[in-house]
């Protein structure tokens, strides 16, 4: 397998988030404590972090499953879980994040510790102490924890360099890398020696450096997938000065700028414009003999359109100074791009209440993200956590379009995990026969929960009133 990945999916999971407690408040001499469930704690969140010490996504072939810490749940005496421990995953600079579903990027990591969160932790779900009121004094509704996001990723590494060497295979690209830098790309008198960017550090003075990168050779077709040519332009989109390389040996006089005509064309058939990113340009291999030709109708070519050439030779280091000096002109004259987006993207909560609803196998499914949350963080074991379930689920129109859609008492509902009874919160017949068939039964339902309260109201007055004196 090759050192060097730039491309991989990976799997990430957050942390679920604790279980709310209930529980009520025992101690001698406290006789009505009240309720005390704690709160559970909240699940640990995925991030991705870009680390500068990393240059390729190798370590994710062995390992591509990760999983945040989950919540402790909630404990009596008001004792709250502890919130799950975080996960951080290192990636190299230049790592784009997408969601593999949605192809949605995620973040774009261009600098060292960049954080980006790809999977929110669930969050506690509240104990029995909150639903306290003072009509209802010991209420044993809590909710669960929230489950956590989960989701796959593709990463794609572009690496993250000011100059890009461009070029035809085996123009000499490795050999002038090697010469201005410490670095050791794989030097070979056959084409496509370079099978991935290679990066080496280039010093003009002493505190002024900048990053090179030796990129694949282009073919003709690069920009339709021929050869590696999608994984070189990839890589070419993040430097900010291009220094095209040709080869003095295989220039034809005829029509000396045919090769560099043919690079500049693939370059703008994949992105327009890195037609117009800053450019120098040289030709290698001065020293052969029989390129005298071709060399000056290259150099005729470039002085009629007023563009300078640097004629080099990495054989014999020739004219070595002078291209470095020009390409960190250039890199100072360069404007510094743009990061794709901002560096850490906030996933959005869907908070509106949306759902469809429609019938597979028999069974009424009903979708929508907050509705499968509520539901999820319900103990159906719990009936007045049941109870509460089913009155939010008619305010928010849940029930009316099941009714509207042809569900009757008895069919099966399900909402994300869980599945159980349809049981409408009042029958046909009373539809029908309080109000006739055009009423809601979301709005017999509220008048039904108004003539309760009231009736439990009158019945707590009667039992406060005193007897009258006789």
């Amino acid at each position: 397998m090759s050192d060097f990945i730039d491309r991989i999916r990976i799997h990430v999971a957050a942390g679920d988030g604790g279980n709310g407690a209930l529980s009520f408040l025992r101690e001698k001499y406290r006789p009505k404590g009240g309720p005390d469930g704690g709160d559970g704690g909240r699940g640990g969140s995925v991030y991705l972090e870009a680390d500068e010490n990393l240059n390729t996504l190798l370590d994710f072939t062995h390992r591509i499953h990760f999983k945040a810490q989950e919540a402790d749940h909630g404990h009596r005496n008001r004792k709250s879980g502890r919130d799950g421990a975080d996960c951080v995953v290192r990636v190299p600079l230049g790592t784009l994040v997408y969601d593999d579903e949605t192809d949605r990027l995620l973040g774009d990591l261009v600098e060292h510790q960049a954080r980006v969160l790809v999977a929110r932790g669930g969050r506690g779900g509240r104990g029995n102490q909150h639903f306290a009121r003072p009509d209802h004094q010991a209420p044993r509704h809590h909710e669960l924890g929230e489950p956590a996001e989960a989701r796959w990723l593709r990463l794609e590494l572009r690496v993250v360099a000011q100059v890009g060497l461009i070029g035809f295979p085996n123009v000499g690209k490795s050999t002038l890398l090697s010469r201005i830098s410490r670095a050791t790309p794989k030097i070979a008198d056959y084409p496509f020696t370079t099978l991935h960017p290679v990066l080496g550090v280039v010093y003009l003075t002493r505190d002024k450096s900048a990053v090179f990168a030796d990129l694949p050779g282009l073919i003709e077709g690069a920009a339709s997938g021929a050869g590696l040519g999608l994984q070189f332009l990839r890589h070419v989109e993040r430097t900010r000065v291009l220094l095209h390389v040709l080869d003095a040996s295989s220039i034809d006089p005829a029509d000396p700028l045919a090769g560099y005509r043919a690079i500049r064309k693939e370059l703008g058939e994949y992105k327009a414009e890195l037609l117009e990113r800053p450019e120098v340009v040289c030709v290698n291999k001065i020293e052969l003999s029989g390129t005298e030709e071709g060399l000056a109708a290259l150099k005729a070519a470039f002085q009629s359109q007023g563009r300078p050439l640097l004629p080099i030779s990495c054989a014999e280091s020739q004219g070595l100074t002078r291209l470095v000096e020009a390409v960190f002109g250039e890199l100072a004259r360069a404007p510094r791009p743009e990061p794709a987006v901002p560096v850490v993207v906030e996933l959005p909560r869907q908070d509106a209440i949306e759902f469809e609803v429609s019938r597979e196998d028999e069974v009424w499914v009903v979708r929508g993200k907050r509705v499968e949350t509520v539901v999820a963080m319900t103990d159906l074991e719990e009936d007045e956590s049941v109870r509460r379930l089913q009155r939010r689920l008619i305010a928010w129109g849940v029930e009316d379009e099941l009714l509207r859609q042809g569900a009757v008492e008895g069919d099966s509902v399900r909402i994300g995990k869980s599945e159980f009874d349809f049981m409408p919160s009042l029958e046909q017949h009373e539809v029908l026969g309080e109000k006739g068939p055009d009423v809601r039964p979301s709005q017999l339902a509220r008048l039904a929960e108004k003539k309760r309260r009231l009736s439990l109201r009158e019945e707590a007055r009667g039992s406060r009133r005193k007897p009258k004196r006789r």
